[in-house]
């Protein structure tokens, strides 16, 4: 049986106006919306931002959209803020992550080896799926702000230990 395209959008806009699909606007869940660990920003919310944890070079900030980073298992939705020039040196995770940008320049690259002259160039709206235990690092150009997806626990493992800076 073909269903035509023309149906499908129908669909996709009856479901989203009956609240089973979630939207931009924040989470259709209960139990998202009850948890504050796990609630996403709204229009009406403002972004919580605190200073990354200790693994990330000084000056990242982040904030935790939905559920919990630390738990294993879990879905989660982290946003990091960085300052122009920031530099992740190459690391690897645990699980895939999914990288969205939403604000300023993200330049990534796949490999154990920084090289700033073969880095993949991601404006607004850029998206990059880093594969689990996949060494590749980053860097911002300008005030740039991500949004990182991911299944817990989130770990970030340095390619050489010395660039670790819970090390240091």
């Amino acid at each position: 049986m073909r269903i035509s395209p023309t149906l499908v959008v129908l669909l996709i806009a009856a479901a989203a106006c009956s609240g089973d699909i979630a939207t931009a606007q924040g989470p259709q869940s209960a139990s998202a919306q009850r948890s504050p660990t796990s609630s996403a920003a709204s229009p009406q919310q403002s972004v919580q931002w605190s200073p990354a944890p200790p693994i990330f070079p000084a000056g990242a900030e982040i904030a935790v959209m939905q559920g919990d980073p630390s738990k294993a298992g879990e879905e989660f939705t982290v946003r990091l803020r960085f300052p122009n020039g920031y530099r992740l040196a190459p690391h690897t995770h645990p699980t895939t992550e999914n990288v969205t940008v939403l604000g300023g320049t993200f330049l990534v690259g796949m490999g154990s080896t920084f090289e700033e002259s073969g880095m993949l160039r991601l404006g607004r709206d850029g998206f990059v799926s880093a594969p689990a235990e996949h060494p590749h690092y980053a860097m911002a150009r300008g005030e740039t702000v991500v949004q990182v997806h991911a299944i817990g626990p989130f770990a970030l493992t340095y390619v050489n230990p010395a660039d670790d800076p819970t090390k240091r």
